[in-house]
């Protein structure tokens, strides 16, 4: 069949596009992607000039909610984004989180407190949350039929939220050793300014055929249990102890949520988060292998960083170019592996392979020592990093094509939610374990102590460090594997779809 002509109308599902502009709507979902998911992360550099110059007295205690306001905010609205846009349209919902993030980011940049910044941080939050799950909406929508399947969406989206996550501490630093920390959030305003005129001037999709209520007592529970979950693994064993009646309250009240919600989306007529998802295998299992990938993510970018610094005694800025080539690998591994999808190779294959590779990766990094050569622990983040970049966006690809078309929305912000709550868990998680094996080592010290220790004291408050930081590693490595024998699962379980629908099984 003859292609089609360069200008000709796109049939990316809506029949109102021409190919030149549905290309041009995917560069602006990819450009949105990268503004999301670099200000999630690009705050870490900048920690200490902003205390400086907005509270240098009682700053550092404010510091953690200066990163879980956006993270907080982020994360409870995910559900209700999703249901947003198969209600209301996905263009108009990403004007929307567009606009909010962007309102946000002029704030955070003008902030005179830290109380002004951390406010401003939840308002830019609540945008940024939705200019992910929401442009990977949009991205489906823009896909020719003939493209669906293949992966090419979902892992190009993937594979840029995989290098912002790399990259974003490094571009935080840059900005705030050469300009002024204020311009990690001012150079939002150009960007998010043209993407929003493109948005608006380019991607046609087709209206919803019909209005539906909104579960807005669903979506508050569901923000009530994301928000609790994320304040017991931000507050669990550092501000409050696990068995403080803090921290078991919240637990208590979290759970009774999550009770409800689930009471809520069994019984709504129009769930943010409908139930009937999970009868569909491949959406199910793959809900699960997301979580856990954001799990094993956490437990890798994060303690590579805090293992480089305190270990290896690296600066924070020169740290994070050891990701570099994590983000080569992850580039680099996802765009053969969308190649070969888009000529007939199953998407499954390569999640089991990302699962090996993500395995064997921090199972040698959790034989790392404070002797290891830093080029073994920059080819150790490489297959790291071509583990994920197999695992991030094929997952999306095969939840968005096994779900139901007008449930669209919530299949991929349910994908977020997961990895989100995933990667809070694992924080949680990793955390208690770090300080558990450190303090067995280390009796009675802190672990920030190692930066000041000197003599025979720093090299066994190193070894012990490093011990800990090992059985990190081979913990996130048991994830995981788990993460593999999921992969085997959905394999299985779209093969049986794929089976039952009359569709040709695509060859490994």
């Amino acid at each position: 069949m003859a292609s089609a002509a360069p200008n000709a109308p796109a049939q990316a599902g809506t029949g109102l596009m021409t190919e030149a502009q549905r290309r041009l709507g995917m560069l602006l979902c990819l450009v949105t992607i990268v503004l999301a998911v670099l200000d999630s992360n690009i705050v870490s550099a900048a920690t200490v000039p902003i205390v400086r110059d907005l509270d240098p007295v009682h700053g550092v205690d404010r510091l953690p909610w200066l990163v879980s306001a956006f993270a907080l905010a982020a994360t409870a609205l995910l559900p209700l984004y999703g249901r947003l846009c198969d209600v209301y349209g996905a263009r108009r919902v990403l004007l929307g989180a567009l606009g909010t993030f962007l309102l946000g980011s002029a704030l955070c940049g003008a902030a005179q407190s830290m109380g002004q910044l951390i406010a401003f941080r939840a308002v830019q939050g609540i945008g940024g949350g939705g200019l992910m799950s929401v442009t990977m909406v949009v991205m489906a929508h823009l896909q020719d039929p003939a493209e669906r399947g293949s992966g090419k969406g979902g892992a190009m989206g993937g594979i840029v939220a995989g290098l912002g996550m790399a990259v974003g501490p490094l571009v935080g630093a840059l900005f705030t050793d050469h300009l002024s920390w204020r311009w990690i959030f001012y150079v939002n305003l150009p960007l998010g300014l043209l993407v929003v005129a493109g948005v608006a001037l380019v991607i046609k999709l087709p209206q919803t055929a019909r209005r539906r209520g909104l579960d807005f007592l669903g979506a508050t529970l569901a923000a009530a249990f994301a928000t609790g979950l994320l304040l017991v693994t931000e507050w669990g064993g550092k501000d409050y102890a696990w068995t403080s009646p803090e921290i078991l309250g919240l637990s208590a009240a979290t759970l009774a949520a999550l009770a409800l919600f689930l009471w809520r989306q069994a019984t709504a007529a129009e769930p943010v988060l409908p139930l009937s998802l999970f009868r569909i295998p491949v959406v199910r299992i793959g809900f699960a292998v997301q979580g856990l990938v954001g799990m094993g993510m956490m437990g890798s970018i994060v303690y590579v960083m805090i293992y480089l610094q305190l270990a290896r005694g690296i600066a924070p800025t020169t740290a994070s170019l050891y990701l570099m080539p994590m983000a080569a690998g992850m580039t680099g591994i996802g765009l053969l592996a969308t190649r070969l999808i888009a000529r007939g190779h199953a998407p499954r294959t390569f999640l089991a392979a990302g699962a090996v590779c993500g395995t064997l990766a921090l199972v040698l990094l959790g034989f790392s020592g404070p002797d290891t050569p830093l080029w073994a622990v920059g080819a150790e983040l490489a297959l790291l990093g071509a583990g994920f970049g197999q695992l991030i966006g094929q997952l999306v690809t095969l939840v968005q094509d096994s779900a139901p078309r007008h449930q669209l929305g919530v299949a991929t912000t349910g994908i977020r939610f997961f990895q989100t709550l995933g990667g809070a868990l694992g924080a949680a998680f990793f955390g208690s374990l770090l300080a558990r094996v450190f303090e067995a080592g280390e009796p009675g010290r802190p672990l920030g102590a190692v930066r000041v220790l000197t003599g025979a004291a720093r090299e066994h408050a190193v070894r012990s460090f490093t011990d800990a930081v090992d059985v990190v590693f081979l913990s996130a490595g048991g994830v995981m594997a788990l993460v593999l024998l999921l992969a085997l699962r959905l394999r299985a379980a779209e093969a049986a779809a794929s089976e039952a629908a009359g569709k040709p099984v695509l060859a490994a």
